[in-house]
């Protein structure tokens, strides 16, 4: 991790507010960090980024399949990931859109964008008394694919996404996938995309079973600044629309090199800036 650079001249952005101007970046040396939904695999994004091509560098973070991490270890695991040199944006799909947010409001020196997918910034569903308990005993790794199917794809279900799912939960074990649900149930990054100062992108999907209409509604509000384009998609916005996604976030990493980002306004947290 690259240590914080010294300020430099303040400029004024588009929102009015006073932020410490970054130089530019070429789009070809920008690196897209993908940070992956509930499976954690990342083997999902194989769609995207056969849509996506070669004119970005790309880094897809896998989590343990294997350990029930929350949302503070798995963002320890992403800050080491994360590529020691040049330029880099971050794509949070769905679970991991907090971890995302997290990493950017640190005031990390290198990073030039946010991009999140299907995502929230505060737990999707009430928090009931109990519901620990419940997911406790769920057979969440064992449920059926079609159940899965219908909530993640819809209408949008090809055979090859349908297997690509079920190969994928396979993989997770029953520990890692509660322990996330249960992270997210509980996250609240509201207050860090609020403060937010550097060009950020939301992908949602018009067709979404699972993240609701609010999730993406909230972090408008939160941060006026965000960027929202909508999809004919499901919640699965990145396997069942591959070429759209990729024509947006490529659009979207190629005006990085016109707009400068701008840095957070402030840390909020105590971790070394990447």
């Amino acid at each position: 991790m690259e240590p914080t650079p010294p300020p430099r001249a303040a400029t004024a952005g588009a929102t009015g507010v006073r932020t410490a101007a970054r130089p530019r970046a070429s789009p070809a040396a920008i690196t897209l960090v993908l940070l992956p939904g509930m499976d954690g695999t990342g083997q999902l994004f194989a769609p995207f980024l056969a849509a996506l091509g070669s004119e970005f560098k790309t880094k897809v973070v896998a989590y343990p399949v294997d350990r029930p991490l929350g949302y503070a270890e798995l963002e320890l695991l992403v800050r080491a990931a994360i590529p020691a040199r040049g330029p880099y944006v971050i794509l949070g799909e769905s679970f991991s859109g907090p971890i995302a947010v997290s990493i950017a409001a640190s005031g990390a020196a290198r990073l030039k964008g946010l991009v999140l997918c299907c995502s929230f910034v505060r737990g999707p569903l009430p928090v009931l008394p109990g519901m620990g308990s419940v997911l406790g005993w769920l057979p969440v790794t064992a449920a059926p694919v079609l159940l899965m199917e219908q909530v993640l794809l819809g209408r949008f279900s090809t055979p090859a996404l349908r297997a690509a799912l079920a190969r994928t939960m396979a993989q997770v074990s029953a520990p890692a996938i509660r322990a996330r649900m249960l992270a997210a149930l509980s996250v609240d990054v509201s207050a860090k995309l609020a403060a937010l100062r550097l060009p950020m992108l939301y992908l949602r999907a018009r067709h979404d079973r699972l993240v609701s209409p609010g999730a993406a509604a909230l972090a408008a509000r939160l941060n006026p600044a965000l960027q929202m384009v909508d999809l004919p998609a499901p919640h699965f916005l990145l396997q069942a629309a591959p070429q759209e996604a990729a024509q947006t976030v490529a659009g979207f990493l190629r005006g990085l090199a016109v707009t400068p980002p701008a840095r957070p306004k402030r840390p909020h947290s105590g971790a070394a800036p990447a």
